[in-house]
């Protein structure tokens, strides 16, 4: 495969990643992260961070998930990659906190973890989509 072909892939994954975070984070749970973390929460969120978190965490779950599933020709053994991946990742960071921070909830580790295995299975559902389109 062409690098264009993995830029593409990385590319139109990033898309389905943010879109379907945007979702969560924007519409669907900020009133939640408000109510349980608010007083540990900056008024505005840093973009540099944030663009590094999204950079890296596509680019693990394309190499850890969606590739090895486009390998296997197994949409079903990409989902399962991309919930372990999310599931570990998401995990270190809210265990994580919760260890750290005083007063980090068990409702947020628990509802942020879950969060993090769906979501990404589906953008790794989305990127085996996205690999079959592109001839991988």
């Amino acid at each position: 495969m062409a690098f264009k072909s993995y830029l593409a892939l990385y590319g139109l994954s990033a898309l389905a990643f943010v879109a379907i975070d945007f979702v969560w984070l924007g519409l669907v749970a900020p009133g939640f992260y408000q109510k349980h973390l608010g007083h540990i929460l900056r008024p505005e969120f840093l973009k540099v961070p944030a663009i590094l978190f999204y950079a890296v965490f596509i680019a693990g779950v394309l190499v850890f998930a969606v590739l090895p599933g486009l390998a296997a020709d197994s949409l079903v053994r990409t989902m399962a990659l991309g919930a372990f991946l999310g599931f570990f990742a998401y995990a270190t960071f809210d265990l994580t906190s919760m260890a750290l921070i005083e007063g980090f909830p068990w409702i947020v580790v628990f509802v942020d973890l879950t969060w993090g295995t769906v979501l990404t299975a589906s953008v790794a559902a989305a990127g085996f989509g996205f690999g079959r389109w592109l001839g991988f």
